[in-house]
């Protein structure tokens, strides 16, 4: 399903988006989030609390395949990416807790997603197919150190830095892009075959996030701007490491099995986020700019 020139051709883009997230960060940036602990909170909860979750309900719901099912488990315990950075700025939402959130589920990913699939994996693994956690966690930790070459990289010069984060911004797009116009079509027989479960549970993911993550922060009554941000931080998470993550931590046809929901939704989530971004996008700002954020 996915050739080795593919495979190596996803590594490189996902270095360049790794490398572009550490560019956009400072040491100050962390310790400004532990003077505001609540939205690290936030954050926190609802990218290892309820996507994951949401991905179990709908897998035990549709009666997913075992492969299928980790597949799905894995998108949901992915932490957010770069892409949910971006529809928050255009759906006029709070960038910088955006941001944040990104951030730091990228960084808690090493130990929340292998405790994730430890916890909720065994539920669809069978003897004749197991999890790797222990490849899992080392490939995660292998894509954080473009992070701190980032980092390193703006400390030495701002410029550079903002130009690469611009880079790893474009390279997300690129991923989508080679999706649609390499991968699909490559895997025609493969997707005109797949059960609309799979279809539906890839579709599903992202907009069961959005809104769970929107009612959270409305429930919790957090200013409307970074209610709009916590509904896309939950809902859009990082597809092109999530793939990454399978293609090097699973071999053979396992993987072009377990590959296939992440595939598919980095693919739907762009449509889905972008219609939902028009829709915030309506906001009364001028009532907005007279309620007070402290996130």
């Amino acid at each position: 399903m996915v050739s080795q020139t593919e495979q190596n051709l996803l590594a490189l883009m996902i270095f360049f988006i790794m490398l572009g997230m550490g560019c956009s960060l400072t040491w100050r940036d962390f310790f400004s989030a532990l003077r505001r602990p609540w939205g690290l909170f936030i954050g926190m909860f609802s990218q290892f609390g309820f996507m994951p979750l949401i991905a179990l309900a709908l897998a035990l719901m549709l009666k997913l395949d075992a492969y299928q099912a980790v597949g799905l488990i894995i998108m949901g315990a992915t932490p957010g990416g770069t892409t949910s950075n971006i529809f928050t700025y255009f759906s006029k939402g709070n960038l910088a807790l955006s941001v944040l959130m990104t951030v730091n589920s990228t960084l808690f990913a090493i130990i929340m997603m292998p405790l994730l699939l430890f916890l909720y994996g065994p539920i669809f693994a069978t003897d004749e197919f197991t999890i790797p956690n222990k490849n899992i966690a080392l490939t995660l930790g292998i894509l954080l150190i473009p992070v701190g070459i980032g980092m390193f990289i703006r400390k030495l010069s701002a410029n550079v830095g903002a130009l690469l984060e611009l880079a790893g911004g474009i390279v997300g797009i690129f991923v989508i892009l080679f999706l649609v116009v390499t991968w699909i079509p490559n895997n025609a027989a493969i997707l005109s075959t797949t059960p609309w479960q799979v279809y539906f549970c890839a579709i599903a993911l992202g907009l069961i996030g959005i809104m769970v993550g929107y009612r959270f922060a409305k429930i919790l009554k957090i200013h409307p701007r970074s209610c709009r941000t916590i509904a896309l931080e939950t809902g859009i998470q990082n597809g092109p490491l999530a793939i990454t993550i399978v293609l090097l931590s699973f071999k053979g046809p396992v993987a072009d099995q377990v590959v296939l929901i992440p595939a598919l939704y980095s693919l739907f989530i762009v449509i889905s986020a972008s219609f939902i971004t028009m829709y915030f996008r309506k906001a009364n700002t001028n009532e907005e700019q007279r309620i007070p954020d402290l996130l």
